[in-house]
This record gives structure tokens, sequence and C-alpha cells, in this order.
């Protein structure tokens, strides 16, 4: 038996304090918090190629070691890593250069590799990322992450797609012979069994690393979205996402109780298992017989990937486990509006939703509000679109 606060009110409990002390911190603290959390005893290898800035890596690789995670800096033989106070180097030719590493990584936070250089640099890297097992590799590069003929950043490419994207670079990409070069240097990581790896600019690294828009390409071996209920352990994310959405405009503001019940009835939609990258919710719509798709949000940083889509799937099939006659979403986005007709909602009269939908609801606001519902008598003709952002 555990011991802990006498059982009472809620409101007497210290969660709805933490959550409104949460509520008054910027947004980039809370996602340094959700990645610091990730990367906690975890090790990250850092390609450093020759003329790579190394001097604005310093706060990354301080806030890593805060957070309780390793780096593996690794450079061509002549970079001065002890400049940024990396030391000591190893060699990654000693034949116990695993055990060395491990050995040092347990009384400090950093190692040097050096890599010398006879050896394709591209080449040292993949071998030892794959040789300690590291759970992300992050390639530094003065240009930043990836980005289209049009100028759009790709902030987040699984393998197949990189694939694609190599089979014809210079249909999606600017001609840039190194970049592709480097492209394939990354297809070959992924290939040898890398989990992710990022390319950013070294002054990026701390956005690339802290942030859910990142600043450079994520890429990852394999494009796999799970959609699922969110449980205890996700609630600080999701919370974190309810209010990015709400002070981007996207989410309706709500208090603590409304909170907790889109929590309680929310799902996730999460890539590589680890990001969350997009959330919603069917909240009961009190007469038995519907229910609402709300709060649902997508990140930017997972444009592409379908997560509005998937969500919305998701919540229909829940519904329809339920035994619900049909499920509605309001919002006052045209933008929104139009998501959900392709997902097969039709635009109704506000009258063609529950009633208690709108006790309380501010008059003002529910005069811009539009309303989408869908029957379930049939299956959806939802249609795979890539959406980025969606609410209601």
């Amino acid at each position: 038996m555990t011991t802990g606060a006498p059982p009472g009110d809620a409101n007497s409990s210290p969660a709805p304090q933490r959550r409104r002390r949460r509520a008054q911190e910027t947004l980039s603290f809370t996602e340094r918090e959700f990645y610091q959390r990730e990367f906690r005893d975890r090790t990250i290898a850092i390609a450093v190629p020759a003329g790579a800035a190394t001097a604005p890596l310093v706060p990354a690789l301080q806030e890593l070691a805060a957070c309780n995670a390793n780096a593996v800096l690794v450079a061509p033989l002549r970079t001065n890593l002890g400049e940024i106070g990396v030391a000591p180097v190893l060699r990654a030719s000693s034949p116990r250069f695993e055990g060395n590493a491990w050995r040092v990584l347990r009384v400090q936070p950093w190692v040097g590799v050096a890599v010398a250089q006879r050896h394709d640099f591209g080449d040292a890297v993949r071998e030892i990322a794959t040789r300690l097992g590291v759970f992300k590799l992050v390639w530094l590069d003065a240009r930043g992450g990836f980005r289209n003929r049009h100028g759009v950043r790709l902030s987040f490419v699984h393998r197949a797609e990189l694939r694609q994207l190599l089979a014809n670079p210079a249909r999606s990409l600017p001609h840039d012979a190194d970049r592709v070069a480097l492209l394939r240097e990354v297809g070959d990581m992924l290939e040898a069994g890398v989990a992710n790896i990022n390319v950013c600019a070294p002054e990026a690294l701390a956005d690339e690393l802290f942030t859910y828009a990142g600043s450079g390409t994520l890429f990852t071996r394999k494009r796999y979205m799970k959609v699922r209920a969110l449980g205890v352990d996700d609630f600080d994310a999701a919370d974190d996402l309810i209010r990015r959405g709400v002070s981007e405009g996207f989410l309706l503001n709500r208090n603590d109780a409304a909170v907790d019940a889109v929590l309680a009835h929310g799902f996730g939609a999460f890539v590589e298992d680890r990001h969350l990258a997009g959330i919603g919710a069917l909240l009961p719509g009190g007469d038995g017989v519907s229910g609402e798709i709300a709060s649902l949000y997508a990140l930017t940083r997972f444009l592409g990937e379908g997560v509005g889509v998937s969500l919305v799937q998701f919540g229909v099939a829940e519904a329809r486990r339920l035994g619900l006659t049909y499920v509605f979403a309001c919002t006052t986005s045209e933008r929104v509006g139009q998501f959900f007709a392709r997902q097969g909602f039709r635009e109704v009269p506000q009258d063609q939703t529950p009633d208690r939908r709108w006790l309380g609801y501010d008059p003002e606001r529910r005069m811009q509000v539009r309303c989408f519902r869908m029957e379930l008598s049939a299956p959806a003709a939802a249609r795979a679109e890539d959406v980025d952002e969606a609410s209601a």
C-alpha cells in the first residue's frame, strides 16, 4: 500500500495547480520538457563534418547533459573538439572503441570520436552509429534541412519517401550534387539500421532537438503512425498540444473540466511510437446516440503524414464500436470545414447537433460556428488528403 495526499475533491489536489502553473509557462519550455524526457538516459551521435562550426553546439550539448543524455561527437581527425570542452577524443579505429566510449560516458555527458582522413567520413559515421547503437544521429550541415524545389522545408521524411526522392532527385529537389550525395548517405545509414537521423545547421541544433517544429529534416526508417487512446502518461504532451492549438487560434479555449473531458476521451497519433504528432477526442453528445469529434489538432512538423485523416478515422471507428448513430464536428474555420467535408461529413444546421453542445456557449462565437455531421449507418468515404492542422 502506498501513501500520499488524502482523497478529496479534485479541486483541492495539486493537479489543477500544476496545470495552471504549466499554462503560465511558455510553449517553448513545455516543448523542451517533452523532448528532455524523451532524450533522458539516451545517447545521441552528432556528425561534425570538416569545416562545420562547433561553437554553436555548446548550448545544445549543455541542454542534453542537463537531461542526463549523452552525446558522441564524430569529427575528422584535425577538428579541435577540445575548444568546446569535448574531451577526451577517442580513435574510431581502436579495437576497444565501444568499451572506451561506454566508460567515458559513465562519468561525463559527452565524448569525441576522431575519424582518420583516409576514411570516408560518411562511412565512418555510419559505422560508429551502428556499432554504438545510438538512439539518434544528427548530421550537421551549414545549409540546414532539405527543401523541395518550391523552397518548402521537408520536415519529416521516412525511408520509402527518401527512396522516391533519390530515384529522381532532379524532379523534386533543387539541383545540388553535394546535397543529393548527403541524401544518399542518409539513405545508407537508414538501411544500415540507424533508426532516425536529423540534418540541421549547427546553430539550429537546439531547435531541431528540443522543439516540435524543428529546424531541419528528420529521417526515419519506417513510416508508421499509430493512433491509440491517450493514457495518463500522454496527458502532459496532449495538454501542451491543446494549448498550442488555442494559442494559434485553431482550438476553442476550454476550462479545466472541459480539457479533462478531452483527455479522458482523447486519442493521439504517434509517429515512430515516440512523437505525439496530433490529438483528437470523441466526446459523448449527451443524447446516447451521438459523439463529437473535438480538439482535433496536428503539428505541421508532420505535414504529409495524413495525421488529421488518421485521427478522424480513428474517432469514427470508435463511434461505430460504441454503437452511435452519428458523429459531428464544429468549427469556425473554412479550411477545417473543407477538411471534414472531404472525410465524408456534410454541413448541417446547428439544430441537427445535440442541444447539450450549446449550453453556456458564447453567443457571438456561435454565430460563426459551422457544423458537420456524418451518419454511421454506412462506412465513411474518407480520403487520405495531406492535412497539417485541423480543429474542432
